[in-house]
């Protein structure tokens, strides 16, 4: 099973998105796209404060891991 990091050289913010598309191997345009949407059409608040929660929780991983990680087979 993969597991999520935040990947600080590609980072806007905090890293989650562009670990969630390293996760997922999607665009992280997208995944920031989606997360935005997602933080609007819950009322702002309880996007802003999960993903606050994921900035203090979700562990850091260089880039380089993160690439060696998803090019590996499952």
């Amino acid at each position: 099973m993969k597991q999520i990091y935040r990947i600080e050289k590609e980072k806007k913010i905090a890293g989650i998105c562009a670990g969630l598309s390293h996760m997922f191997n999607i665009d992280v345009t997208i995944v920031r796209l989606l997360m935005i949407f997602a933080t609007i059409l819950t009322a702002v608040w309880p996007g802003i404060i999960t993903y606050l929660a994921g900035w203090y929780l979700i562990p850091v991983k260089d880039h380089e891991d993160a690439e060696r990680d998803q090019n590996q087979p499952v």
